[in-house]
């Protein structure tokens, strides 16, 4: 286009338009361009005023327009010819107009009224800028793409020329398009800006107007924000544009507008950097404008706080202030905001005028109205409620001390005011300082500084004085500073001054400084740097003392002497002087012991002399405290002062060190020995406390070793050890030893310090001068810490002395008889051992272990019960020793042992092999110890053993050459062992037999002689020897353990537990004679049944030990089981009387239930064991075997049955208590035993004695006789004929109980049950041989299933059991018998309580009644019309109970015998007259019914058929007609009901032949179409046509032709879009309308589905298209049933539709009706014909490419639906298309 061309665009009228001279196109929002051509201008008028009235009805200011734009008037207006004026006022008219109609723009009524302005007044032309003003908030909606398609905005130049890509593509605007242009484009800012001002002004005339404007506010603040958030950088213009309007919307009351304006300065605030004045022109116009709209007070003092922080001006002024003061609960709503937010900005500005304010008001210069004490009253609460952060806190410190002197250094100031001043100072002061201590302290010292002049100085003072701390900032004339300043100065001798100058103030007490500051800078002071200040400040501590805890005094004083360098500085001297002197004061430590034990322990190392130099600080230090009163203040330092004198006295110089430790070593040991234990004992833990820590200083290292010494030393007195005391303090030597255990073994000794390690005293005197120089010049300190303690070692093997309980004969040590002092002595010596074991490589540790043994181990048989100890004690489990003894410790001493015994001489060796010594034996367990390296130790020391004559040679001589077996395997020992002992068990006598039997009695002697842990490995290893003398000779060890169990459990240790466990083991079949030789055994066997304690946790009792002994099955098990039986009760008793016979076994008073339910439980189950063992029945048949039992078994099996009837009551009381389980486990083991007496008992014995027991008095055995009576029967097994006559000649007994020919008790009814069931089993077994005993049995069991009998329902229900399985049984032998049974039994059924409240009851009488129907069908006419009756009543009991309940499945069975037994011919007569009754209840009564004809008719022949063929067609007839009766039923109900009976029939039309059946479908074709035929067959026969269509599947397409119009016709018929009038005259017609149309698809869905005839002709075609296709519009039933109908039959019908024609030239037409349904103005109904088209194209697939083409400009439409829902599935359409047809479609749109 030219420029000129251009320029002439720009220049003409819309009136010359050519668009409004064409009539072929019209523009139009509503309508298509050229539909909207054919309407006239009534039309448009008409639609515009509707949409007028309808606005009208929601907003009443619509009134307005009607005159100017909507009357008859404006109808003939013609832009084109009126005056400039007349067009303004137009537009003026218009533009108000769309202002107005903009928040109601979505609705339909708008759009209407907008298609009359386009039509007439061309405002899509004319009023571009007002249209678009108007739709722009919905810029992402469908409906805005159509008015800007409207617009002519082709042209490059134009101003909307941005909008083309949307007209072009029809796509709504995106967000970011529409913010990129906003801040690209300032006049398009501008527009939208101003829109909002004239659209506020317009609305500000409306009260209540603030809702219309919300869409437009929203719009208008997501787009400014979002513009200024996108833009990189937002130039000033954009500000300059932006701020008249942020203005307007400050000074706004609306709080939208207010909002919106709030987010867009603070939005600018974070992306500009503005100048002071805009700033302080927006902070100030947002505070002045805070209070205009009260709601949204919070979200403007947030923006200005945005505002302050990101723009940070110098200043605000003071004119806002008053304002933001005013405003209500602002501190309330600053602190709320506080809590999420930093509102730092706005306090910094609040702060400095809150306090010139608060000053202003004392003096009266400015009020301007306000009462002035709301600004004290702010900063108070500020101060309390208000953290003030990022030193706002010093800021408000400084301002208020500033003001105060600013306002006080004025020449001429009125006191009074100052006074006023000072009052409102005050509390605001203290509040300062009550919320941040520490800030003011810090103001006033960066102040301090800077105040020179006096007057200041003054002015100083006078503002401290308002604070609760002035003394601190007292000046001092000598510094020039404050008190507090000169305190922490950086020059020690202003610190000097100081604290001088507060011990001035504390004697004269004349200024008011707090008590804590002063404790505080003492105790600060005291660690000072500067020697001089210390002293100062501990004098001062000494005035101020009183001031002090004794804790606190002793603590920091204590901390002097720690950091005192007497050795750097001797000026520490005088400073230690003072703090002893207030130390030792009495009042310090007066009455309290743990303070003096602390004082002594911490000034010890201070006392100890550590050098030779008299004049030394150190030692002049050590000599005054030992005169300073320290030693008379507590009785361990008694005598040390004139200790120590004597000693400067006496000693040479160079002396002195090793002297004076020496004596004070002596003199602490002897205080501590003679002093009162109880006051010396917290002593002597502090002092191991100071030895237990890690020394690093010359003195701690001295003092240590001290302190070890001394406590050494105390260890033993004249009167014994201590040895808890010893204990403590060899824990100590031995933790230290450890740590140095590498040094200690690799250092050396010089030899001449040998002879000192053996001698009993203390460490030489020169070894502490030597320690000390060489710890001095820090050379070798821990080569000399080692050799002190090998000295301190040594002295301990010294100091230790055996107690006088110790034993000195005998042959072990036995730590568990030992006494308390004992075991701590043994145990002590397995330390020592260990220490000094472990550095055996070191001379001078051999030289310790040989004064170890020479104090302790003097003699070799003592040495060998010490090793003894250490080789055994590892496996100990009481540990009475409390220690451990290690793998290796045990290794090495027996390698040290095995080195001991080599080198002894034959008698001593003989002497230790000997029974006298415990050596063999402790060295015979350790060769079954579980680690190898110790069992190859062992086997060394029995080799040196070797060839030594003794009770043991046989042993030791079996053993030792099997060293390497030994060695590899843990267990060979036991093996080795059993393999020697074991030829004691043969008959004949052997030489060695004798010596072998000695040898064994001997290591037997030694277990019962030994300590129990040893006696338990001894035995381990011994397990594999058994025999007679074995468990006799540990009978008497037993005895004495079960003993010590008896009479004190507690006492007893669980090693000595494990031995009596393994002593029990002895009882085997290799010890079992000696029971009868030796009646003892059994005793102590027997006690140890008795014997019931759990001593341990996880370990059984000894009870439960013995006992499980009887449940083996050897030789000893036997005779225990012979021996038990002597004491057994001989037969049942009563509970009393068994409770007393039982206590020859079992005392019940001595045991808990617990262990008397253990005894019940192993003594069933060793009866059920007993019976079970071949071997005992051996022994029962030699005995005499079925003579001698004679009448036995029945008194058995009585007294068994017994005992579970008690049992199981038992199991009745205790189900819900905690023992339940063990009754439930007890009755199993007694059935167990009922089981095993049953199977010893033969047939021929078996029946007598049931019988026998049926006859016995108490109920439960006879109930339990027939129990074993029915196992034998159900036993699969052939009988003999005589067992049969045995079995048979029950049945009178059996009838007896039934009958109630006994006298019983309750348990009658139970009886009379199970005799049933047995008769039922014999019956069963033997009733089609033997009918004739049975015939009673059926006569008794009908008679019992009388209902006038009214007997109990258990028994009822066995009878009818036994009915059932008698009538199969004899067959027409109980013909005679129906005539009693078939009403008894009928009756019984129609009870329907009764059958509901018992299952067994229900499957009992279904039984009965399936068996006669099975047995007697030709029988059964004149009862079957009842039967049908019942049956079909109890398909709804049964049916509640579960499809898988047996009830359910036994019915079931019912029917089906029913339906396939019975002929036709008297079944079809009987099911005619049910019918009629199942109509009163046919909701339940109809499909059980309808099933049994169906299963009947399905197994009718041919020929049956036939015959009945007219019977069954006029019963159909009948029965379709269901629906028709019931019309206003619920139709879910109806209908399941009505596809009982189509079910039925369709079973009967599959049977026929097609000559058959089209007389029969023509019929009921007739029967539903019949003239004066109620409208609800038609459903009734479409339902049937449907479910035959299924059935015939394509065969119905032979018949179907004839439906063709009826659908068509019908389906029109129902289509409310084309008809109002009501299809069934009925409340429900929408619901079956609706219902005639599913069954109506469904059928067509069938028909198209498996037509391989084609059958859908082009005339049946195009006869149902239509109807079809016009479905979509069918909206009939509701929203929610239109969709299911569409989606479920609908849609897969029109789509089988288009299969089935298999013609293209009929898939265009199909085609394109469904596509003009997109154009229906429903978008349900869019969306629906779009899911048809999908169906459509993925069922035709590759052929729907024809039909493509006319299809593209329906789905462009679709995809710019106004209806959200349609346009994302147009999208999902367009690409389930592509997927499809394999195509991309996306170009087309």
């Amino acid at each position: 286009m030219t420029s000129l061309a251009q320029q002439l665009q720009r220049l003409a009228l819309p009136q010359s338009d050519p668009s409004l001279l064409s009539r072929d196109e019209v523009a139009s929002l509503l309508f298509d361009p050229k539909e909207a051509a054919t309407i006239d201008r009534d039309t448009a008028f008409a639609i515009g005023c509707t949409g007028l009235e309808e606005l009208l009805g929601i907003d009443p200011a619509f009134e307005q327009f009607e005159a100017p734009l909507f009357s008859q008037l404006a109808k003939t207006l013609a832009r084109s010819v009126q005056t400039k004026a007349v067009n303004k006022q137009l537009d003026e008219n218009i533009s108000l107009f769309l202002i107005h109609l903009s928040p109601y723009f979505l609705l339909k009524p708008a759009h209407k009224c907008l298609e009359w302005l386009i039509h007439r007044f061309h405002i899509h032309l004319y009023n571009q800028d007002s249209l678009i003003a108007c739709v722009l908030p919905y810029h992402e909606t469908r409906i805005f793409v159509r008015v800007i398609q409207l617009l002519k905005i082709n042209n490059p130049k134009h101003k909307w020329f941005w909008l083309l890509p949307v007209k072009q593509s029809g796509v709504p605007l995106a967000k970011g398009t529409l913010i990129t242009h906003c801040y690209k484009d300032l006049g398009f800012m501008d527009f939208i800006c101003s829109l909002v001002t004239k659209s506020v002004k317009v609305f500000a005339e409306y009260p209540g107007s603030s809702a219309q404007l919300r869409v437009l506010l929203t719009f208008y603040a997501s787009t400014i924000v979002s513009a200024l958030v996108t833009a990189e950088n937002i130039s000033d213009n954009i500000v300059a544009k932006l701020f008249p309007y942020v203005q307007k919307g400050l000074k706004s009351s609306l709080p939208d507008y207010r909002a919106a304006t709030y987010m867009i300065i603070c939005q600018i605030s974070v992306k500009v950097t503005m100048e002071d004045t805009v700033v302080n022109s927006l902070a100030s116009q947002i505070i002045k404008t805070l209070t205009k709209t009260p709601s949204l007070i919070k979200e403007g003092l947030g923006c200005l706080i945005v505002l302050l922080q990101r723009q940070k001006p110098d200043s605000l002024g003071k004119k806002p202030f008053p304002h933001l003061c005013n405003v209500p609960d602002l501190i309330t709503i600053l602190h709320g905001i506080s809590e999420t937010y930093d509102i730092s900005p706005l306090l910094r500005y609040m702060l400095p005028h809150l306090v010139v304010s608060i000053i202003n008001h004392v003096t009266g210069e400015e009020t301007e109205g306000m009462d002035g004490q709301i600004y004290r009253k702010h900063l108070e609460a500020i101060l309390t409620h208000i953290s003030l952060k990022n030193n706002l806190d010093h800021l408000l410190a400084s301002l208020l001390f500033e003001e105060y002197i600013s306002y006080n250094s004025q020449e001429e100031i009125d006191p009074n005011k100052a006074s006023l001043l000072n009052e409102q100072f005050l509390p605001l002061i203290r509040l300062l300082e009550s919320k941040y201590p520490r800030t003011l302290d810090v103001v006033l010292e960066e102040h301090l500084k800077q105040i020179t002049d006096l007057k200041k100085q003054e002015l100083f003072h006078q503002f401290i004085s308002l604070s609760t701390s002035g003394g601190k900032y007292q000046f001092l004339a000598d510094s020039n500073t404050s008190l507090v300043l000169s305190l922490n100065h950086p020059l020690a001798p202003v610190r000097l001054l100081a604290v001088n100058h507060l011990k001035n103030i504390m004697k004269t007490s004349k200024e008011s400084i707090d008590e804590s500051f002063i404790k505080e800078a003492i105790l600060t002071r005291l660690g000072d740097d500067s020697i001089d200040v210390v002293l100062s400040a501990i004098s001062a501590f000494e005035i101020f003392k009183s001031h002090f805890s004794p804790e606190v005094t002793v603590s920091n004083l204590l901390n002097l002497f720690q950091r005192a360098e007497l050795s750097k500085n001797r000026a520490w001297y005088e400073v230690l002087e003072v703090a002893a002197d207030i130390l030792i004061k009495e009042e310090t430590l007066s009455g309290n012991d743990e303070l003096a034990n602390q004082v002594v322990v911490h000034l010890l190392p201070f006392m100890v002399v550590d050098s030779d130099d008299l004049e030394s600080a150190e030692t002049k230090l050590a000599i005054y405290l030992s005169k300073s009163g320290i030693c008379s203040l507590h009785p361990v330092l008694r005598g040390w002062k004139a200790a120590l004198e004597n000693v400067i006295k006496s000693t040479k110089s160079g002396k002195l060190i090793g002297i004076a430790n020496q004596k004070m070593i002596e003199l602490l040991a002897d205080n501590i020995n003679s002093g009162d234990p109880s006051s010396v004992l917290k002593l002597v833990e502090d002092l191991i406390s100071v030895g237990e820590k890690e020394s690093f200083s010359l003195k701690q290292k001295v003092t240590f070793h001290v302190i070890m010494a001394v406590l050494v030393s105390c260890c033993s007195s004249s009167k014994g050890t201590h040895f808890p005391f010893a204990i403590r303090v060899f824990s100590l030597l031995q933790k230290k030893i450890k740590k140095l255990e590498s040094v200690m073994t690799a250092v050396e000794v010089p030899p001449e310090w040998h002879a000192e390690l053996v001698l009993d005293r203390g460490v030489p005197v020169q070894l502490w001068a030597h320690y000390i120089q060489q710890v001095r010049t820090a050379q070798r300190i821990a080569v000399e810490d080692s050799v002190l303690l090998l000295f301190s070692l040594k002295n301990f093997i010294h100091a230790l002395k055996a107690p006088k309980s110790f034993p000195k004969g005998g042959v072990w040590w036995n730590p568990d008889r030992l006494e308390e002092d004992g075991r701590d002595y043994l145990r002590l010596l397995v330390g020592l051992f260990e220490i000094i074991l472990s550095g055996a490589d070191s001379t001078h540790f051999r030289v310790l272990m040989k004064l170890f043994m020479k104090v302790h181990l003097e003699d070799v048989s003592q040495l060998f019960k010490f090793l003894s100890v250490v080789w055994t004690y590892g496996s100990s489990l009481s540990n009475p020793l409390s220690c451990r003894v290690k793998t290796a410790l045990q290794t090495q001493a027996l390698y040290m042992g095995c080195a001991v015994l080599a080198s002894q001489k034959p008698q001593s060796k003989a002497q230790l092999a000997s029974m006298s010594s415990p050596v063999v034996a402790s060295l015979l367990l350790n060769l079954g110890s579980p680690i190898k390296e110790v069992r190859r130790a062992a086997v060394h020391c029995l080799q040196a053993l070797g060839g030594v004559a003794s009770q043991f040679h046989l042993v030791i001589e079996h053993v030792t050459p099997k060293a390497e077996e030994v060695t590899s395997d843990a267990s060979y020992v036991i093996q080795d062992l059993a393999t020697l002992f074991e030829e004691l068990q043969r008959e004949k006598k052997l030489k060695t037999h004798q010596k072998l039997s000695e040898t064994l009695k001997n290591l037997l002697y030694c277990v019962s002689s030994c300590p129990s842990y040893v006696a338990k490995d001894l035995l381990k290893v011994l397990q594999g020897v058994n025999s007679e003398m074995v468990l006799a000779q540990l009978l008497p060890m037993a005895e004495q353990l079960l003993e010590k169990i008896h009479k004190e459990p507690s006492a007893v240790l669980k090693d000595e537990a494990t031995v009596l466990h393994l002593i029990l083991g002895k009882y085997n079949e290799y010890s079992a004679s000696l029971l009868h030789k030796d009646p003892k055994s059994l005793d102590i066997f027997i006690k140890a049944v008795h014997t019931t304690e759990e001593l341990f946790t996880g370990m059984p009792s000894v009870q439960i030990t013995a006992l499980e002994k009887i449940e083996v099955e050897d030789e000893c098990g036997h005779r225990f089981c012979c021996s038990f039986a002597e004491t057994v009760p001989k037969a049942p008793s009563p509970p009393s009387e068994a409770a007393g016979e039982m206590l020859q076994v079992f005392n019940v008073d001595a045991h808990t239930g617990k262990q008397l339910r253990h005894l019940k439980f192993l003594s069933v189950s060793f009866m059920g064991q007993l019976l079970a063992s071949s071997h005992f029945i051996r022994k029962v048949v030699e005995s005499g075997g079925p003579q001698a039992l004679k009448g036995l078994e029945q008194s058995l099996l009585e007294a068994v049955l017994g005992y579970i009837n008690a049992v199981a009551q038992s199991v009745e009381k205790n189900a819900d208590k905690l023992t339940g389980k063990f009754w439930r486990a007890l009755l199993s083991k007694a059935y167990d035993m009922l089981d095993k007496v049953n199977a010893l008992l033969p047939t021929e014995t078996f029946i007598p004695v049931i019988r026998g027991l049926l006859g016995n008095p108490l109920p439960s055995v006879r109930r339990k006789a027939m129990d074993l009576l029915n196992n034998k029967l159900q036993q699969k097994a052939s009988w003999k004929k005589k067992t049969v006559y045995h079995f048979l000649r029950l049945v009178p007994v059996l009838l007896a109980i039934v009958q109630r020919r006994k006298k019983g008790a309750e348990e009658q009814a139970v009886n009379r049950q199970t005799a049933l069931y047995t008769l039922k089993l014999l019956c069963k077994n033997f009733g089609a041989e033997n009918p004739e005993p049975f015939i009673p049995v059926l006569n008794t069991a009908v008679r019992l299933v009388a209902p006038e009998k009214k007997d109990e329902k258990n028994v009822v229900g066995s009878a009818l059991l036994c009915v059932a399985e008698a009538a199969s049984t004899l067959g027409p032998l109980a013909v005679p018998q129906l005539p009693s049974l078939m009403p008894s039994l009928l009756t019984t059924m129609k009870n329907t309580s009764e059958l509901v409240s018992g299952d067994v009851y229900l499957l009992s009488a279904l039984a009965a009644l399936q068996k006669v129907v099975e047995t007697l069908p030709h029988f059964l006419s004149p009862y079957l019309e009842g039967v049908l009756a019942q049956v079909i009543h109890l398909e709804k009991i049964t049916r509640e109970m579960g499809a898988a309940s047996q009830a359910n499945v036994r019915l079931a069975s019912l029917k089906k015998t029913l339906a396939t037994t019975l002929s036709p011919r008297v079944l079809l007569p009987a099911i005619n007259k049910t019918y009629k009754h199942t109509q009163k209840d046919w909701r339940n009564h109809m499909g059980p019914f309808m099933s049994i004809l169906q299963e009947h008719i399905g197994v009718m022949k041919k020929e049956e058929l036939t015959s009945h063929q007219s019977q069954l067609t006029t019963f159909f007839l009948e029965a379709l007609d269901f629906r028709a009766q019931h019309p206003e039923n619920d139709l879910e109900e109806v209908g399941k009901t009505e596809n009982h009976i189509i079910d039925c029939l369709v079973a009967m039309v599959v049977k026929l032949s097609e000559v058959t059946f089209r007389p029969l479908f023509f019929k009921l074709f007739d029967w539903a179409k019949t003239e004066d035929a109620p409208k609800d067959r038609l459903l009734t026969f479409y339902n049937l046509a449907d479910c035959i269509a299924a059935k015939l599947k394509g065969l119905f397409t032979l018949f179907a032709g004839h439906l063709v119009k009826p659908f068509a016709d019908t389906l029109n018929q129902v289509n409310i879009s084309k008809t109002d009038e009501a299809f069934f005259d009925s409340e429900n017609d929408p619901e079956k309308c609706c219902l005639l149309l599913q069954f109506i698809l469904s059928c067509l869905h069938k028909i198209f589905l498996f037509d391989t005839q084609h059958f859908l002709s082009k005339e049946r075609a195009e006869a149902l298209m239509m109807p079809l296709v016009d479905q979509l519009e069918n909206r009939l039933g509701g929203e929610e049933r239109f969709q299911e109908r569409v989606t479920r039959h609908l849609v897969p019908c029109i789509a089988q539709f288009s299969v089935a024609m298999a013609d293209d030239s009929l898939w265009k037409p199909l085609n394109y009706q469904v596509l003009l349904k997109t154009r229906d103005s429903s978008p349900k109904v869019r969306f629906a014909a779009l899911i048809t088209v999908l169906a459509l194209a993925e069922t035709l697939k590759e052929n729907y490419m024809v039909l493509l083409p006319e299809s593209i400009p329906f789905l462009a439409e679709l995809m710019e639906d106004e209806c959200e829902e349609v346009e994302h599935q147009c999208q999902r359409t367009v690409q389930q298309l592509e997927a499809v047809l394999g195509e991309p479609l996306q170009s087309y749109f």
